[in-house]
C-alpha cells in the first residue's frame, strides 16, 4: 500500500538505499560516523596506560614492560577490532542493523528460534526477510535440528544473548563517566591544588550538558561532533610521532608478538590482572558495531581504516615512548607526554573529545534498547526519529535520563578512573565474546561456512577474549561489580518483561472465542448492531480474542463494523509500508467482521503518523472489492493460511492496481461502482470509530515461590502499568477509547 510522503520522510532512507548511495554521500556518512561511532574508541588512550600499571606491575629500567604492554595493544587493536569487527563482524548485518540483537535475529529467521509471538507463514514472504537459498551442510542443519528439538537451549540462547546486551547498557552507564572525568582530571597536572571535589562537579555538569543535547538527534550531532573527533586524532597521533622520535625511536620493536610472551613470562599473574587495563584500547569496537544501523557499514569501514586506526596507534606508541624515559610519570603519563606549547589547546580538545566520546555508547544504547523493545524483551517506551534521512538514528528520553543519572552516580561514588577502568574492561570482554559466540553460529548457519573455518574464528578471537576476561575478573571487588550489578538488574527487568508477555498471549490463545460459537450467534452477533466502527485492539494476530466474549455477554449493542486490529513485531528491521497491513475476514460477509495485523520490523518506529482510521478503511474497502477476483486465483495458498474459517490476504497482493493521491491521506479505490459492503463500511466510518482496548494483568497464582510472585505481582506488574499501550502507536484519541480489563493468573 502506497503511504503518505509525511510517513515516507519520517522513515527516510533505508540501509539498503545506503548500499547503492554516491561516494560524496559515503564520505559524508564517514565523516558523520566520527562523532558518533568512534569519540568512545579515540579517547581510550586517555586512561589505558594509567590502568594497566595500576596495580603491583611497574617499570623497570629495561623497558621490558611498556614494550609488552604496547604489544599486547597493537596485535589486540589489530585482531579484534580490524579483523574482527571491521572485516568479519561488520558483513553480518541484518539489512544494514548491527548489534547483538541483531545476529541473534538473523539466527532466528535461519534457524526457527523465533521468541516472538504471532509468527506466520505469510511473515516468511516479507520482503526484508531475506534467507539464504543455498542447501544447508551438516552442520547447519544439525544445529538447526538441535534447537528445534530442545526448546531449553534456545531459551539458554536468549539468556545468553540478553547478557551481551545487558553488558552493552552497563558499557552506556560507564563510558561517559570514564571519559569524561579522566579528561577532566588532566587539568590537575598543571593546577596541582585543584581538589578533587571541583573535578567531580565539573565533570558531572559536562555529562548533564551531555545527555540534554541528545533530543537534538544523531545527525545534527554528529555534524557537531565529527570535527571534535577529527582533530582530536590528528592532535594526538601528531604527538605520537613526535614523541617517538624525540624519546625513543626504537619503540617500533615492541610491534613484535615476542614482546607479549615475555611480558608474560617476566611479570607472571602480576602481568596476567594487568590485560585488564590493555583492554580498555579497543573499547567502543562493539558500539561500532550497534551503531551500524545509524549509518553504513562501508563509511564505518573507510574511517576506520583510513584515519582511526593509524593514529590511535602512533598514540599509544607515542605514549610508550615518553614512558619508556620517564617511568614515575605513568599515573598521568598522557597529559604529560603533551609539549609543554600546545598543552592547553590539546586538554580542551581533550575534554570535548571525551565528551563526544560518550556519544557513540549512547546512540548505541538507544538502537539495542528499541531492539528489545520490539523483540519483546523490554517495555515499550518512546522512541523518536531524529532524521528524515538517515532510518536509524533515534532518541529514547527515558533511556537517556535514567542514563544520565546512573552516570552521575557512578562519577560521584567512584572518583577514580581505575576503578572506572575495571568496572569498563569486564562489560566490553563479556559483549565481546557474546558477539564471537554468536557469529560461530552465523557463520554456520546463515553463511553456511564450514566448521573449520567457524571454530577456527572462535578459537582464534574466543580465546583472546576469555584471556581479557578472566583478568577483568579479578577486579572484581575494584569496580568490577558495577556492570555484574546493572547487567544482573537489566536482566531480571528483560528476563520478567519476557515472560510475563509469553504468558499473557498464551492466556489469549487459550481464552479465544471459538469460531463454532460465532456461527451460533448468527449475523447480529446476539445483539443490536449500532451505526459505527468498532476497533477491538488485541494480542491475537489469528481468532476473536476473549474480550469479545465479555462484550457479548455484558453489552446490549455492538458496532455495525467489527474489526480486531493486532499490533505485532516480526524479526526483521524493517517492513515496507505495502507489506504493513494484512487483511483477513472473519466468519461469512454478512457478519462484517474482520482482521487487521499490523506488523512492525525491530528497527521500526512503532508509532503512525498519519490518520490511521483512515488507511485501515481504506484497506479493507479494497479487500472487499478485489477478494473475490483473487479468491480462486489464491486458493491453494489459502488452504494453507486458513484459521478457524480465516481468509487472509496481504495487501502486497490486493493493492497492486492502487494509485495514491498526491499528498492526502486517502487512497484512491478502483473507479468502477463500490459493492454494497464497501459502502456499508463507508458510512460506517461516517458514523463515527471507537477503539477498545484489552487490559489483562497478571498475577501469580498462589502456589508459586515467593520469587515469582515477586517478579509477576511487582516488577511486571509496574512495568505494564507504566509502558507504552498499542493505542499510542496507533495515534488513538482518549476520547474514543474504551479499556476493558481481564486478569490471568500465571
Amino acid at each position: 500500500m502506497n503511504i503518505p510522503s509525511q510517513h515516507f520522510v519520517e522513515h527516510g532512507i533505508s540501509q539498503q538505499n545506503l548500499k547503492s548511495a554516491s561516494s560524496a554521500t559515503v564520505l559524508t556518512l564517514a565523516y558523520q560516523s566520527l562523532g558518533i561511532v568512534y569519540g568512545d574508541l579515540s579517547t581510550s588512550p586517555l586512561y589505558v596506560y594509567k590502568t594497566t600499571f595500576s596495580g603491583k606491575l611497574s617499570l623497570k629500567e629495561d623497558d621490558e614492560e611498556i614494550f609488552g604492554v604496547l604489544s599486547f595493544i597493537f596485535w589486540t587493536f589489530t585482531i579484534i577490532a580490524l579483523f574482527k569487527y571491521v572485516f568479519i563482524v561488520m558483513s553480518a548485518d541484518d539489512n544494514g542493523e548491527g548489534g547483538t540483537f541483531a545476529l541473534y535475529s538473523l539466527l532466528c529467521r535461519h534457524a526457527r528460534l523465533s521468541i516472538l509471538p504471532n509468527q506466520q507463514s505469510s511473515d516468511d514472504k516479507l520482503s526484508a526477510y531475506t534467507t539464504e537459498d543455498s542447501t544447508d551442510t551438516w552442520m547447519s542443519s544439525l544445529l538447526k535440528t538441535f534447537f528445534e528439538k530442545h526448546p531449553r537451549f534456545q531459551r539458554g540462547l536468549l539468556i545468553f544473548v540478553l547478557l551481551g546486551t545487558c553488558m552493552t547498557i552497563g558499557d552506556g552507564v560507564i563510558t561517559p563517566a570514564i571519559s569524561v572525568f579522566s579528561a577532566v582530571s588532566g587539568v590537575q597536572v598543571k593546577i596541582k591544588q585543584l581538589h578533587d571535589d571541583y573535578v567531580v562537579i565539573i565533570s558531572c555538569a559536562i555529562l548533564v550538558a551531555l545527555f540534554y543535547i541528545q533530543h537534538h538527534g544523531t545527525h545534527r550531532v554528529a555534524f557537531m561532533f565529527a570535527p571534535v573527533v577529527a582533530a582530536w586524532l590528528f592532535c594526538i597521533s601528531g604527538i605520537g610521532i613526535y614523541n617517538i622520535f624525540h624519546w625513543n625511536r626504537q619503540i617500533y620493536r615492541a610491534l613484535s608478538p615476542l614482546y607479549m610472551l615475555r611480558f608474560l613470562k617476566t611479570n607472571g599473574i602480576e602481568g596476567w590482572m594487568s590485560l585488564g587495563g590493555v583492554v580498555l584500547s579497543i573499547t567502543g569496537v562493539e558500539a561500532m558495531y550497534a551503531d551500524l544501523g545509524h549509518f553504513s557499514a562501508l563509511s564505518i569501514k573507510i574511517a576506520f581504516t583510513c584515519l582511526v586506526y593509524p593514529c590511535l596507534i602512533l598514540a599509544y606508541m607515542g605514549e610508550a615512548a615518553f614512558l619508556s624515559k620517564h617511568h614515575y610519570d605513568i599515573q598521568s603519563s598522557f597529559y604529560k607526554a603533551i609539549p609543554e606549547t600546545v598543552f592547553w589547546p590539546v586538554f580542551i580538545v581533550a575534554t570535548f573529545a571525551a565528551v563526544v566520546g560518550s556519544q557513540a555508547v549512547i546512540s548505541a544504547t538507544f538502537s539495542i534498547i528499541s531492539q528489545c523493545c520490539a523483540l519483546n524483551c523490554f517495555p515499550p517506551v518512546k522512541i523518536v526519529h531524529t532524521s528524515s534521512r538517515i532510518y536509524g538514528q533515534i532518541y529514547v528520553p527515558e533511556i537517556n535520563w535514567m542514563l544520565m543519572c546512573l552516570c552521575l552516580a557512578v562519577t560521584i561514588g567512584l572518583r577514580d578512573t581505575n576503578m572506572m577502568g575495571h568496572a569498563y574492561g569486564l562489560a566490553i570482554t563479556t559483549v565481546m565474546f557474546v558477539t564471537t559466540c554468536l557469529m560461530t553460529l552465523v557463520t554456520v548457519i546463515v553463511w553456511k561456512q564450514g566448521v573449520v573455518k567457524a571454530i577456527t574464528c572462535l578459537l582464534l578471537f574466543g580465546s583472546i577474549e576469555l584471556l581479557y576476561i578472566s583478568a577483568s575478573i579479578c577486579k572484581v571487588p575494584e569496580g568490577g561489580w558495577i556492570p555484574l550489578v546493572l547487567s544482573v538488574t537489566f536482566m531480571g527487568i528483560m528476563f520478567t518483561w519476557n515472560y510475563g508477555t509469553m504468558k499473557k498471549y498464551e492466556f489469549d490463545v487459550e481464552n479465544k472465542v471459538p469460531m463454532s460459537k460465532i456461527l451460533s450467534l448468527g449475523p447480529c452477533l446476539g445483539m443490536v448492531r449500532v451505526p459505527g466502527i468498532g476497533i477491538i485492539i488485541s494480542n491475537l494476530a489469528s481468532g476473536v480474542p476473549a474480550i469479545f466474549g465479555h462484550f457479548v455477554t455484558n453489552l446490549p449493542a455492538f458496532h455495525h463494523v467489527l474489526v480486531f486490529v493486532c499490533v505485532k513485531s516480526v524479526q526483521v528491521p524493517c517492513v515496507c509500508d505495502n507489506e504493513r497491513l494484512v487483511i483477513s475476514r472473519i466468519g461469512p460477509k454478512e457478519y462484517r467482521m474482520f482482521c487487521c495485523i499490523v506488523r512492525y520490523g525491530y528497527k521500526d518506529l512503532q508509532q503512525e503518523n498519519y490518520n490511521f482510521e483512515n488507511k485501515l478503511v481504506s484497506s479493507i474497502v479494497q479487500f472487499v472489492e478485489t477478494e473475490d477476483s483473487v479468491l480462486e486465483s489464491t486458493q491453494e495458498d489459502l488452504s494453507m493460511m486458513n484459521d478457524a474459517n480465516f481468509s487472509q490476504l496481504t495487501l502486497n497482493s490486493l493493492l497492486c492496481c492502487n494509485k495514491r493521491n498526491n499528498g492526502g491521506d486517502h487512497l484512491q479505490i478502483q473507479e468502477f461502482p463500490y459493492k454494497d459492503e464497501s459502502l456499508q463500511i463507508l458510512k460506517a466510518k461516517e458514523s463515527g470509530v471507537t477503539y477498545i482496548l484489552g487490559h489483562s494483568y497478571a498475577e501469580a497464582k498462589k502456589s508459586s515461590s515467593i520469587l515469582k510472585k515477586f517478579a509477576i505481582d511487582v516488577v511486571y506488574s509496574f512495568l505494564s502499568k507504566n509502558c507504552r499501550d498499542p493505542d499510542v502507536f496507533l495515534n488513538v484519541t482518549h476520547t474514543s477509547l474504551l479499556e476493558v480489563g481481564m486478569v490471568y493468573h500465571v
